[in-house]
């Protein structure tokens, strides 16, 4: 099945549970007289408790967000500003509530790794928006894993190149359905865990993050220009390891439904 379709149902099995993507109408004009060659997938995510879809525009990342996990990563969380990455927004992999995602073991890397995150989804845009002001731009919030083959990050980094090929490869963005705000609120803390085969790997409370979901939206809007349709993974706690075909990762946060995805395939020799 081409993982860019969507299956015609409702809510949040709306979309194929290895992608979230939908194709607009094939051939549509772009102009007077004009024509696309081909039709080209647009990202979406179910909006819970609706037959709504989201359009995904760009998929941010903030870097090492939990004093923790900058520590576990070499850097000093007093001292480093924030810092963005990015995935493509083709990247996601919706996974419905209440199933377990078959999460292929991706090419080229021997050291592959989970980052369980909250995931904000913008509803509006701005550039250069207050702290105060930020949060008025979300629509909702999911739960994300940030996906990562973690020897070719590191290799990136050791040779001062960049590392999009550790982040930003195919279905390196597992999430759930949308969930408004007007539903479930901001979430400034509460608990954030992952379990892979059972067992705690990570566990924190979202208030630990160093920069707030309000302060990231502030810092990316002075470097772009956000628009409705961006996502914004807010950062990992520390205890990331390494997952293998067989393994499965339950990713919560407190308020939002269980995120569930089997690692399928076999590992790279």
């Amino acid at each position: 099945m081409d993982r860019r379709k969507v299956l015609s149902t409702s809510g949040a099995a709306a979309v194929a549970a290895l992608a979230g993507c939908a194709t607009g109408d094939a051939g549509s004009s772009s102009g007077a007289g004009s024509r696309t060659v081909f039709s080209v997938a647009q990202p979406m995510l179910p909006i819970a408790g609706t037959n709504e879809m989201f359009p995904v525009r760009r998929i941010y990342c903030i870097g090492r967000n939990y004093a923790a996990h900058a520590r576990e990563m070499g850097s000093d969380p007093n001292r480093e500003p924030p810092f963005f990455f990015q995935k493509p927004s083709d990247a996601i992999q919706f996974v419905a509530i209440g199933t377990t995602a078959d999460h292929p073991y991706p090419p080229l890397t021997k050291n592959y790794h989970y980052e369980i995150e909250l995931v904000a989804a913008l509803g509006k845009g701005g550039k250069n928006v207050s702290v105060e002001q930020a949060l008025s731009l979300v629509y909702g919030y999911t739960v994300g894993l940030d996906m990562t083959r973690r020897d070719l990050q590191r290799a990136m980094g050791d040779e001062k190149k960049p590392w999009e090929i550790g982040k930003s490869f195919d279905r390196s963005a597992p999430m759930g359905p949308l969930h408004r705000v007007a539903d479930v609120g901001h979430f400034t803390k509460g608990a954030i865990s992952l379990k892979v085969n059972g067992v705690v790997k990570q566990n924190a409370d979202l208030n630990m993050m160093t920069w707030s979901v309000a302060e990231q939206i502030s810092k990316l809007s002075q470097a772009f220009e956000l628009m409705p349709g961006d996502l914004i993974y807010s950062g990992t706690p520390e205890n990331v390891g390494p997952v293998v075909p067989g393994d499965v990762m339950q990713g919560f946060i407190a308020g939002l439904p269980m995120l569930d995805v089997r690692v399928v395939g076999t590992k790279n020799a």
